[in-house]
């Protein structure tokens, strides 16, 4: 045992609750927050979309956001060693978890490396009144028809660039580790966020028209609370904008202190990620007030979200407004820091699951990550039909690899597992908001029934024509292709065996934490923990066997 322990890197922890907390906020309040929570609630009815919204907030975000604080700290590991300790054949939702976060951290960086640049433009207006839908196509993206080319390998160096430097700067912070990389970084980038964001807000308030855009924001429309997919709506944004089923919680969670308060610490976060939602709808249609009212149109016809609001709707504002200038460097400096903290907490979750099964150490690890994913990065999204490839992945990994790998754990954990007795244990143990029976009727019925109703409603709507128009061979290779590809790898990677220095085999710290549990293992479980309420009682060998 000793041999053994002086061979395995001990693991990480954040300096503080605080620490974690402020890395968690930074996580869940990403790109999503800015740029697509403000219309979807606009287009939800307004101010009664905060119904559905806080609904499913407390209904499902916040119950999901528990469960995953609940197994990654309950079993000491990222996403594929949490669920393996749980159970030998859950091993696979970790690794398809560890596979998205792949993905998504490939196509994230370049919108960062686009709001870098666009950062710098806005000081200068370098696209000029009236053209900023061609800037950013035709000037900035070069962008081309991948149903006329194919995937295409010529290089865009405005974006490649900046891609390299955002690529750079990720991979320093990631190499120094949970406490003085990921821990430091969010300690810096959350209170610049908030702080700029804030004063982003306050001008745009000033703004001639700021208060049609706000009355057209907040003003309810109670018919749309009849609406099924208004409450769908809700759901799905709550679900993906709190990091749930990323792997993500998990993993960070796994990196604090044995005695934490975690569902404390989980209303924080969640109140947090939604209070920045509303601030961000506030100073966005403020901002969206005083476009309609210079080009002398309502606010429905300049209100978009996602790539169209960030880099055509606000472009535009910037260049009509007194002192655009500030209001662009505030907003695009805003998407930069936003997304810097989410793209690291999405980095972790490959590297903290590599560093676990091979034993590695810390720079070691995020080398080998980080760098192929550079790579990729560049040779896919410096090119001038990347928007085609990051619309297509990013649509097909969120409907069915996020929503697909949420639906099966909770009903694996629930149903096939009967661990949820476990989890509601564990937190009730440790926390200052105990969930007890509710909880688990919300992840192990309500989580489930929406999760479905969501992913159903989406496959229907991409089978029922091509996703936008593109190809049948490009949706093959970067939609439906990917998808599958994520599932296969992930049961092979689940195959592969442990590292004999890996903290699955040799784990002291984990030990120190069952023994606080006062739980007895089975025998046929060695140091896997049988918890009382927790059937069946009879498990197999799990990953400390």
């Amino acid at each position: 045992m000793a041999t053994a322990t002086s061979q395995t890197p001990k693991r990480e922890a954040f300096g503080s609750r605080n620490v974690f907390i402020l890395s968690a906020i930074g996580s869940a309040v990403g790109l999503g927050n800015i740029w697509r929570f403000p219309y979807v609630a606009y287009e939800g009815g307004g101010g009664a979309f905060l119904i559905p919204y806080l609904c499913a907030l407390l209904t499902a975000g916040i119950p999901l956001l528990f469960f995953d604080y609940a197994i990654g700290h309950r079993f000491r590991g990222s996403a594929p060693l949490a669920f393996r300790r749980m159970h030998r054949r859950a091993e696979p939702l970790g690794w398809w978890q560890v596979l998205i976060c792949v993905v998504i951290a490939v196509y994230y960086a370049v919108i960062i490396a686009w709001a870098a640049m666009y950062t710098w433009f806005s000081a200068q207006l370098t696209w000029g009144p009236g053209n900023e839908n061609d800037f950013f196509f035709v000037d900035f993206l070069r962008s081309a028809d991948v149903a006329e080319i194919g995937i295409s390998t010529e290089f865009v160096p405005q974006v490649g660039l900046p891609l390299i430097a955002v690529w750079l700067i990720v991979i320093v912070i990631m190499a120094l580790g949970v406490k003085r990389g990921i821990g430091r970084a969010n300690m810096i980038l959350m209170p610049l966020l908030t702080v700029m964001f804030a004063i982003l807000v306050v001008q745009s308030l000033f703004l001639p028209g700021a208060m049609d855009g706000l009355n057209a924001f907040f003003t309810p429309n109670w018919e749309a609370l009849g609406d099924p997919a208004v409450w769908a709506s809700a759901y799905g944004h709550i679900f993906f904008s709190l990091s749930v089923a990323f792997g993500i919680m998990v993993t960070y969670s796994s990196y604090l202190k044995r005695k934490t308060d975690l569902t404390g610490s989980g209303l924080v976060v969640a109140f947090a990620n939604s209070g920045f939602e509303i601030l961000a709808g506030i100073g966005v249609f403020a901002a969206l007030g005083f476009m309609a009212q210079a080009q002398g149109t309502e606010v429905a016809g300049v209100a978009s979200s996602g790539i169209g609001l960030a880099f055509i709707a606000f472009p535009t504002i910037v260049s009509q407004a007194t002192g655009g200038s500030i209001i662009g460097v505030l907003f695009f400096g805003a998407l930069v820091f936003a997304g810097v903290t989410s793209l690291i907490s999405i980095l972790e979750v490959i590297v903290a699951a590599l560093q676990d099964k091979l034993g590695w150490a810390r720079i070691r690890t995020t080398l080998t990550v980080s760098i192929p994913l550079a790579i990729v990065s560049m040779a896919l999204f410096s090119t001038t039909t990347a928007l085609s490839v990051l619309d297509t992945a990013d649509a097909f990994v969120n409907a069915f690899g996020i929503m697909a790998v949420a639906l099966v754990a909770v009903i694996v954990v629930a149903w096939l597992l009967h661990k949820l007795p476990a989890l509601v244990d564990h937190l009730d143990r440790r926390s200052s908001f105990r969930v007890g029976r509710v909880w688990m009727l919300l992840v192990g019925a309500l989580a489930p029934l929406v999760l479905g109703y969501l992913l159903v409603t989406e496959l229907i709507s991409k089978i029922a024509e091509p996703y936008g128009g593109y190809p049948g061979w490009f949706l093959a290779v970067f939609g439906w292709g990917m998808v599958i590809a994520l599932v296969a790898l992930a049961l092979l990677l689940s195959a592969l065996p442990w590292s004999g220095r890996s903290h699955a085999k040799d784990d002291p710290e984990y030990d120190e934490f069952l023994a606080e549990e006062d739980y007895e293992p089975d025998a046929e479980t060695s140091s896997i923990p049988t918890v009382p309420g927790s059937e069946p009682r009879t498990m197999e060998k799990g990953a400390g066997a």
